[in-house]
């Protein structure tokens, strides 16, 4: 992606934690963590290694279309999912923003060659504003109504969860922003 370095890297380092830490999910006791974290780490980790400044790694063409083709895998596995649940309309909407995002990437060294161009799609102006209101949703729901017994495990905490989905929202909303 591009922007300034400091922010890119900060970027990855959130990504990759909020990722690591939807991999501790998956040992959950709760079948609802269990369920989303897997969807929830590949966004992470993805969305990390989009993150990586273009000075330091600059991957090729194909490795974009890879991520394209593995983040329209994961909108289409999300779009079978979300039958049982609105959480998993969240997911498709990140799946295909991501794989939006990286068939972008790849195509981008043709639209640097033609210095043309009107600005932003309306469809990252679109991915922007449902990615805005979802951070202050999910940024609302961060402290808990009621306080009660914490959770045993790491991975059983649904307050940490949610600021990973905050965290990764946020991100979103940064690489959007440098498209």
């Amino acid at each position: 992606m591009h922007g300034p370095m400091s922010a890119a890297w900060l970027l990855v380092a959130l990504c990759a934690a909020t990722g690591a830490y939807c991999l501790l999910r998956l040992r959950s006791g709760i079948e609802e963590q269990r369920r989303t974290a897997g969807g929830e780490a590949l966004m992470g980790f993805g969305m990390a290694l989009m993150a990586v400044p273009a000075a330091v790694l600059a991957p090729p063409r194909w490795a974009w279309l890879v991520y394209a083709v593995v983040f329209g895998a994961a909108a289409l596995r999300a779009l079978w999912q979300a039958r049982r649940g609105a959480h998993h309309l969240h997911h498709l909407v990140g799946s295909f923003a991501m794989a939006y995002m990286a068939v972008a990437m790849a195509a981008r060294p043709a639209a640097h060659a033609h210095h043309g161009g009107s600005g932003a799609p309306a469809l990252t102006g679109l991915l922007l504003v449902y990615f805005a209101a979802y951070v202050l949703w999910t940024g609302s729901r961060l402290v808990p109504a009621t306080a009660g017994p914490a959770p045993a495990g790491w991975g059983d905490r649904p307050e940490l969860a949610r600021a990973c989905r905050l965290a990764m929202g946020i991100g979103m909303v940064a690489m959007l922003l440098t498209m």
